[in-house]
C-alpha cells in the first residue's frame, strides 16, 4: 500500500495491513512533527506539505521494488501527509515486514531514506515569525 493523504494516519491500521504469517520481523518507522527547529531555534506551528502526486507514488513504488530485490519482504505500506501536519502528529509512517528482524529494520531504513532522497515530497515549516522551505536533506 502506498497512500498520500490529507487525514491524519491510522498507525494501527497501517500494522493490520503489513502483519503476515511468514515474517517475523515487523518494523514500523513513524516520523512525527517536532514542535521546534532546533538549528534555527524557533518554534514549529506547523509544517505544510506539497507533493507531486503521480510522481510521488510512482517513485516511492519503485523504492518499495528496490527494496523487494534486496530483501525478502512478505508485505509493507508507505503512507505520507500532505497539507498541514501539527506538531506531535505523524507526518509518515512505513512498516515492513520480513522473515526476520534485522531484514525488516534494514528494509525499513533504506525505504525512508530513499523517500526523503528521492520522492517529490515538499516541507515547509511555520513558525511564529514566518516559514520556511525545508530541503530533505540540508
Amino acid at each position: 500500500m502506498i497512500q498520500l493523504t490529507p487525514l491524519p494516519i491510522d498507525t494501527a491500521a497501517i500494522l493490520a495491513q503489513v502483519t503476515h504469517v511468514e515474517a517475523g520481523g515487523l518494523v514500523v518507522f513513524v516520523g512525527n512533527v517536532r514542535n521546534h527547529n532546533a538549528r534555527l531555534g524557533k518554534h514549529v506551528l506547523r509544517l505544510e506539505y506539497e507533493a507531486y502526486e503521480a510522481m510521488a507514488l510512482k517513485e516511492i513504488e519503485r523504492i518499495v521494488e528496490e527494496a523487494h530485490a534486496r530483501w525478502p519482504i512478505k508485505a509493507w505500506a508507505v503512507c505520507h501527509r500532505t497539507g498541514t501536519v501539527l506538531p506531535g502528529e505523524a507526518a509518515v509512517v512505513l512498516a515492513v515486514t520480513t522473515p526476520h528482524r534485522k531484514e525488516s529494520f534494514e528494509a525499513c531504513q533504506f525505504i525512508i531514506d530513499q523517500l526523503k532522497a528521492r520522492v517529490p515530497i515538499w516541507k515547509k515549516e511555520v513558525f511564529d515569525d514566518g516559514d520556511e522551505w525545508v530541503s530533505a536533506h540540508p
